[in-house]
């Protein structure tokens, strides 16, 4: 191992590979082995990951992974804490740097697109519209008035409560909606970060399975999940309050309406698979966008043998 780390060294070969790809591809199996073989620190690109408390919900790696090989960004904050992307990149970056001139091989690792394309392509201050953040707050709306969004908006961005309208819902929500998605006030300076690629060696691989094989295995996972308990996880979740981006955590509101009895416990499974493999979808139409990746069918091969691949692709420099 130690020859071919220091092959990985060398300066005109690649040290940072992202492997990126739909939910249950084996992505974490195949970035621990990876990581093995090159003596490299693995840096999640996972935004749910981050969160200490679940980790059945999540699929968060088995612990000897994580005491194997350093992990970087995995159980790092409570669940009642806001992370997103603007800090993920901020910190992301820097530790990638660190490792790069350090002359430590780096695996990326994780299926959210948008924290990729942020240390890939960098971000803009500002998000897009997240629809489901927008549907929760019109119902809050709803349920408590337009002065309780108008009162948690004044709370985090005073300046723009002050040119907006206590009735004008619309631009409130968006208000909230950017500082709830990136920890930063619509009121605050619009810039651009700059990402890594073009200034650092890398090369990203995507995984991939026929439809049919993946949605086999997304059912089967989510099943796993039930046995091994993820209903009583989100039972001791839902006593904490959880922050706004926590709660997007795939699962938790299909598993409070079996906690709350309005569904039972196969229908709720069954919405989690289907929850699940829509989000894998949507993965997969984002990623597929991204003519740099390299996409590797995974369908019927070993570990070790992705693993081997990835490493004569990524030394063909």
């Amino acid at each position: 191992m130690g020859k071919l780390r220091n092959i990985f060294r060398r300066k005109e070969l690649i040290v940072i590979i992202f492997i990126v790809g739909p939910t249950s591809t084996g992505k974490s199996e195949v970035a621990f082995k990876l990581a093995q073989r090159l003596g490299a620190e693995i840096v999640s690109c996972d935004s749910m990951l981050v969160y200490k408390e679940p980790n059945i919900i999540t699929a968060k790696p088995p612990p000897f992974m994580l005491e194997t090989i350093r992990h970087h960004f995995v159980s790092i904050i409570s669940v009642e804490e806001v992370y997103n992307v603007f800090t993920y990149f901020s910190s992301a970056t820097k530790v990638i740097k660190k490792l790069f001139l350090q002359k430590v091989p780096v695996v990326v690792c994780g299926g959210s697109g948008l924290y990729a394309k942020a240390i890939l392509d960098g971000i803009f201050t500002f998000p897009g519209r997240n629809e489901e953040l927008r549907e929760r707050l019109r119902k809050e709306a709803e349920e408590k008035g337009k002065e309780a969004l108008y009162r948690k908006l004044k709370a985090v961005d005073p300046i723009t409560a002050e040119k907006v309208s206590c009735n004008d819902l619309k631009r409130i929500i968006r208000a909230l909606e950017v500082y709830y998605l990136t920890g930063v006030p619509l009121s605050g300076k619009k810039k651009t970060s700059k990402g890594l690629w073009g200034s650092l060696p890398i090369k990203i691989v995507g995984l991939t399975l026929s439809r049919e094989a993946l949605y086999d295995k997304i059912n089967k996972r989510v099943e796993m999940m039930f046995q091994k308990g993820v209903v009583e996880e989100v039972k001791k979740l839902l006593n904490l309050k959880l922050s706004v981006t926590a709660r997007e955590i795939i699962g938790i509101k299909e598993i409070a309406r079996i906690l709350k009895g309005e569904v039972s416990l196969e229908e709720g499974m069954e919405m989690v698979k289907k929850r699940t493999r829509n989000f894998a979808k949507r993965q997969f139409t984002w990623f597929r966008q991204d003519k740099r990746i390299m996409w590797e069918d995974v369908s019927g091969r070993s570990i070790e043998n992705v693993v081997e691949r990835i490493v004569n692709v990524c030394m063909r420099q």
